[in-house]
């Protein structure tokens, strides 16, 4: 049958079917939302996109206090030691006090000998933390955001790929379904010629030579649908690997295929996900090259111990609070700073630079995917300006060939060039929508969220 100018047919071979489409290219599309939904490099970029965003709450979580339960308990005998001769410094004085006063009151000290090491001595708190002023982690903070925004590029990036992947895949398995159904048409024709010449030979009117021209014509033609067979067979796997299906998993192809027009300008790079990548790589370079001069900020910090501490006992005198403030300002490193500094500056103005080309080069890309298309689109309406004549050819050959007007080897090559003409401009279709998925991907066109 034909469809809007495009032979459609269907092979036993490649075991798949033809359904009807309301749309253009719907089951293609859906073809596609399966593969965002299960494609494993796909996955793979997700879980990227997920470390990026685990990352940003990790620096957000930095400007939160931190609590932490801290605590110790020390046994100890022996080590460093200082005497304290309380006896030898108060015992006459206090002798002389009870002479006095007639008293014991006053009674007599030993002296003491007290050691460093603290014995049966606990202590138990809570330790909190808050920062006050910390340029860094803000800064750290930032790059986390613009790393997400460079995941999520890198992401579309790899969707954009795998939809132009699918598509030349898809139309790659329809050239070779379709070379198989020539092919097979091409069988037909040889095993009518070798019923007609079986007859003539018989009959006395013709030789073997045309049989034979005829047999072997008919071995040629099945090698090469073996080999469009075998070429089916490849594109349906790798079609399949890339919906990660099984590789014999049956391909439905769409009856509504049709050249889309293309735009008639090469506008469009401003859309693709790698400038912002870019984009995110010189704002990631620019907020390093700040983070690095931020050492001239001081950073200042708060924190409070709640808890307890004593030898051996538990009171309302053991129960404590600690509380400060902390200030730390880098003055001096030996010029590291600088240094790091001067790095990231010049990180960040390759970035600048890496923009600039990369603008250059999408847009020569666009221009020869764009001209590549226009090609495609003029060598498909000569295959088509040529299968009508081919045909128009074969009809007059064989007429005249019944009629006893023409050489077998005649007709032959008439039968050949039509089967060329069905294989060129089944090429030539698929060609013209390998090329507009190529100019879809470098116009970065394709709508990546749709509706199921």
């Amino acid at each position: 049958m034909f469809i809007a100018g495009i032979s459609i047919s269907i092979s036993s071979v490649a075991q798949d079917r033809l359904e009807p489409a309301p749309v253009a290219s719907t089951r293609l599309d859906a073809y596609i939302r399966d593969a965002f939904a299960s494609n494993d490099g796909l996955r793979q970029q997700q879980f990227q996109l997920d470390k990026s965003l685990y990352a940003l709450d990790e620096a957000r979580s930095l400007f939160m206090p931190s609590v932490s339960l801290q605590g110790s308990y020390t046994r100890a005998a022996g080590g460093r030691s200082i005497d304290v001769p309380l006896g030898d410094l108060l015992n006459s004085a206090y002798t002389t006090l009870n002479q006095l006063t007639g008293t014991h009151n006053f009674p007599q000290l030993s002296n003491e000998s007290i050691q460093f090491n603290p014995n049966n001595y606990y202590d138990v708190h809570l330790h909190t933390t808050l920062p006050l002023v910390n340029a860094e982690l803000w800064y750290n903070r930032r790059i986390k955001q613009e790393s997400i925004s460079g995941q999520t590029a890198a992401l579309n990036v790899y969707k954009r790929e795998l939809v132009r992947d699918i598509k030349t895949a898809y139309f790659q398995y329809y050239q070779a379904v379709q070379a198989i159904s020539i092919f097979n048409a091409a069988l037909d024709l040889v095993a009518e010629n070798i019923r007609v010449n079986q007859s003539l030979l018989a009959n006395g009117t013709r030789n073997s030579t045309a049989l034979t021209r005829s047999l072997a014509e008919q071995q040629r033609t099945l090698s090469e649908r073996n080999q469009a067979e075998n070429s089916a067979r490849n594109a349906k796997a790798f079609f399949n690997f890339l919906l990660n299906r099984s590789s014999a998993d049956t391909i439905i192809m769409d009856t509504g295929l049709f050249i889309q027009p293309a735009a008639n300008d090469t506008t469009g790079i401003g859309r693709r996900e790698e400038l912002q990548q870019w984009e995110t790589l010189e704002a990631t370079s620019g907020l390093s090259l700040q983070l690095e001069r931020s050492y001239l900020i001081p950073q200042l910090n708060t924190f409070l111990d709640l808890g307890a501490q004593d030898m051996g006992t538990l009171d309302n005198k053991s129960r404590y609070y600690f509380w400060g403030i902390s200030l730390q300002w880098n003055l001096f490193a030996g010029g590291a700073h600088t240094y790091r500094a001067k790095q990231a500056e010049a990180e960040h103005r390759s970035a600048e630079a890496g923009y600039d080309q990369t603008v250059q080069n999408m847009q020569l890309q666009l221009t020869q995917s764009f001209n590549n298309y226009k090609s495609a689109v003029e060598t498909y309406h000569s295959a088509g300006a040529q299968l009508h004549f081919a045909q128009k050819y074969l009809n007059d050959q064989s007429r005249a060939y019944r009629e006893g007007q023409l050489l077998y080897v005649e007709l032959l090559d008439a039968q050949n060039q039509l089967t060329e003409a069905r294989l060129q401009e089944a090429q030539a279709f698929a060609g013209v929508q390998i090329a507009l998925a190529q100019l879809e991907r470098d116009q970065a066109s394709y709508p990546l969220t749709q509706k199921s």
